[in-house]
């Protein structure tokens, strides 16, 4: 035990505690610098700092008292046997039955409601009502849940949120009437109170009105006379729309925690949602495009509104090295069991490589190594000279490879977490083959514009202004630097906030300018991505698929013009139609596989 750490030990007890509310002996409790999730018995909750700063302690204990909780108290099957198919009501729902269990907790233990109210501080740090200046932007299903929150356990609404849900209060409250009331009465009796619960989306129009609503529905589940027959008609509802749901439900898997799909449905609302600009007019769509070559203008002006607060920063300035230290041992903790691959994919690469080095020969020379070939002459014919061949040296072109990799909200989850763990497998693998590796990041600075938005606004909102947001461009690790020292800085891809927006184009152009300035003959590029430019606010000002023309043109030059190679990794995503030279992985155990044959090709003669 003496050998053990404080944050061992504060696992330990976590797990412990854990077993003990949900009731399992099988719970187990891990540590992610990822959103927090469960899955089947699994709980992953935030890693808290070395010296286990107490706020961050009860923020892990919170999340593990939620799971626990949900492992007690919540029936999965019968979640999603009436889970609605529509993506708001859906958030809704899977937010109103995490308040559900968790009142629970907060109600019958004390000792709860400290660490629930930490962990609902966590959760709303990315949520899109903190950010929020106008009720469109307020996510019903935060708000619903936090104002239900407040009803069934007496806390108040967290400072951070207070504004968002005081936006859509009036309207919650003028449609739900009593549903909060009744929804009190029935904490412990999940069936009745999703019953409920579903009646209350129905009143917020997040979910289609069925006849029966129309006809007046009685909520309290008393029977009314002549209501004998509707019991049968309505178990044909329930059937037919269990057979709807494992259809909606299909994508997701057994065990998913509420947390994972509320927050997939509130990132991919906030990604999908176009901004109402400040004309008051509705602003562009960004969405993710897939046009052909053909469909894009034969002339194209990209421009920047200003470069004012664009930044080029170091990892290591972005981020505390105690930090970096809990995130990079967050990302070796998902190396586990991979080492293996980084040997296999380094000898394979080295084969390859070495195998476009002195492999070519001159033959019928006077001397050098004899040829087996000749074999037989040299028998027959002794005092033949021309029986040896030598081997002709190649020139073999030094090399440099520049992985940049999308930072943007649209990678958040487990795609950054294998781009990340690719940039280190292959900068490892690389370097033992002595080619050099940059390891690039691009994002934004802030969501929805930033100062270059502000600056914007004060100069009178001029049309088409370009691109209106400020850039963030990180640099994990130098070509020039040992993979040993930049290590560290690629656990910066798993800090919670960093992931904005992504613009493409210009990410592009600034890595393909600092590869030209390498001296090594052979200069590769390449991207990990999932391929599509997103800015809200450029896209809300300018005319449509801005970022992605820009992005189109940058690669064609490139693939045509530039003496760097191109290519790209899709992480999730079939990045294809942008780049001509890609390939695609789920998983990062794929970097053993298809992916070896792609990153070894790149070093072949052309």
């Amino acid at each position: 035990m003496s050998d053990e750490s404080p944050l061992d030990r504060f696992k330990q007890a976590l797990t412990g505690a854990a077993r003990a509310i949900g009731h399992d002996s099988e719970a187990e409790v891990s540590w992610t610098s990822d959103a927090p999730g469960m899955q089947g018995k699994a709980m992953r909750v935030p890693m808290p700092g070395r010296l286990l700063p107490p706020e961050q302690a009860r923020a892990a204990r919170g999340f593990a008292d939620s799971f626990a909780l949900r492992l007690r108290h919540h029936d999965e099957a019968l979640h999603r046997r009436n889970m609605p198919s529509e993506p708001d009501a859906r958030a809704a729902y899977d937010a109103i039955e995490r308040v559900r269990y968790e009142a629970l907790g907060e109600n019958n233990y004390a000792g709860m409601r400290e660490n629930l109210a930490a962990s609902t501080e966590v959760r709303l740090q990315s949520d899109p009502i903190v950010r929020a200046v106008s009720a469109d932007e307020v996510p019903v299903q935060t708000a619903l849940a936090l104002m239900l929150r407040e009803q069934l356990t007496g806390q108040p609404i967290p400072q951070a949120a207070r504004a968002g849900v005081e936006m859509l209060r009036e309207h919650i409250e003028s449609r739900t009437g009593d549903d909060f009331e009744r929804l009190a009465l029935t904490l412990d009796d999940q069936q009745a109170f999703q019953s409920l619960a579903l009646a209350m989306l129905r009143h917020l129009q997040l979910v289609e009105m069925e006849p029966n609503d129309e006809a007046g529905e009685d909520d309290t589940g008393e029977e009314e006379p002549g209501e004998e027959d509707t019991d049968t008609e309505q178990d044909n509802e329930d059937e037919g729309h269990e057979l709807r749901q494992e259809q909606v439900a299909g994508d997701s898997g057994e065990g998913e925690g509420e947390e994972e799909t509320t927050q997939e449905v509130e990132s991919e609302s906030e990604m999908s949602e176009g901004d109402v600009g400040d004309e008051g007019e509705e602003g562009m769509m960004p969405v993710r495009p897939n046009r052909p070559w053909t469909d894009l203008p034969e002339t194209f002006d990209y421009k920047v509104f200003t470069e004012e607060f664009d930044e080029v920063v170091e990892a290591t300035e972005l981020c505390d090295f105690e930090e970096l230290d809990r995130l990079r041992a967050y990302l070796d903790s998902q190396l586990t069991g991979l080492q293996g691959v980084v040997t296999r994919l380094a000898n394979r690469l080295q084969r390859r490589l070495m195998a476009q080095q002195n492999r070519s020969w001159d033959f019928d020379q006077e001397e050098g190594l004899l040829d087996a070939a000749r074999l037989a002459r040299v028998i027959v014919s002794p005092g033949h000279s021309l029986s040896y061949k030598v081997e002709r040296d190649i020139e073999f072109k030094d090399t440099v490879v520049t992985l940049l990799i999308d930072n943007s909200g649209s990678m958040r989850g487990r795609p950054i977490s294998i781009a990340a763990i690719s940039a280190d497998i292959l900068a490892r693998t690389l370097e033992r083959c002595g080619v050099k590796v940059e390891i690039l990041g691009f994002t934004t600075r802030a969501w929805k514009g930033g100062q270059s938005r502000e600056k914007w606004l004060a100069s009178g909102k001029p049309a088409q202004p370009g691109r209106l947001n400020d850039l963030r461009h990180i640099i994990y690790k130098k070509a020039d630097e040992p993979m040993r020292r930049a290590r560290k800085s690629l656990g910066l891809m798993m800090r919670e906030g960093l992931l904005k927006e992504n613009i493409d184009g210009e990410a592009l152009l600034w890595a393909h300018t600092r590869l030209l300035a390498r001296p090594e003959d052979r200069r590769i590029l390449m991207v990990i991505s999932d391929g599509a430019p997103v800015d809200d606010s450029t896209l809300s000002v300018n005319s449509a698929g801005y970022l992605e023309t820009h992005l189109r043109k940058v690669i064609d030059w490139i693939e045509k013009q530039s003496p760097v190679q191109l290519v790209a990794i899709g992480i999730g995503h079939d990045v294809t139609r942008y780049y001509k030279r890609a390939v695609t992985i789920m998983d990062v155990e794929q970097l053993g596989g298809t992916i070896i044959e792609q990153l070894a090709g790149l070093f072949e003669a052309e």
